[in-house]
């Protein structure tokens, strides 16, 4: 999206065209992620997921939050880099509503398509400035989430010990 905004500054692109281009890019990406998780996701990680410390009681647990919280999960999940790539795969284990999904993926997807080509536009001819420091803010999200990854494969190990 930086480099789209770099060529809306640069006349060869418009910004809503950009803007409405990468929304429909992000909804399509997501519905096929949420298609594999609606078709496919469950049975493999019931038959898998124990190798990855899933349980059916997780699973169990993702799809009760998706039933109670999943158009605001989905909305906000949008909104966080990293998260914002893996959330419709539990979106569609979870079987949320089709249309409900592709609403708050397309509410959550249109700000940071509009911040983004914003921000290519501000930046000009140094959008790589603004991408190195995507970069670094990826980067601050990806170990947060490795370090609530650690902190759920110990719980897990410990509950095995235990029972």
């Amino acid at each position: 999206m930086p480099f789209s905004g770099f060529l809306v500054s640069d006349g060869k692109l418009s910004f809503w065209v950009v803007v409405i281009m990468g929304t429909i890019g992000n909804l399509g990406g997501s519905l096929l992620a949420y298609w594999l998780g609606l078709k496919g996701g469950r049975p493999l990680i019931e038959k898998y997921g124990r190798y990855i410390l899933i349980s059916k009681h997780d699973l169990d647990m993702a799809h009760r939050w998706f039933t109670n919280y999943g158009e605001l999960t989905v909305f906000f999940g949008r909104l966080l880099p990293v998260i914002r790539t893996y959330i419709s795969f539990p979106a569609g284990i979870a079987q949320m509503n089709i249309k409900k999904f592709s609403i708050y993926t397309t509410l959550g997807a249109l700000p940071w398509c509009i911040l983004f080509a914003w921000l290519g536009i501000k930046m000009g001819n140094n959008w790589e400035l603004v991408r190195a420091k995507l970069h670094d803010f990826d980067m601050t999200i990806a170990v947060l989430v490795v370090i609530a990854v650690a902190l759920y494969i110990r719980r897990h190990l410990k509950h095995r010990r235990m029972s």
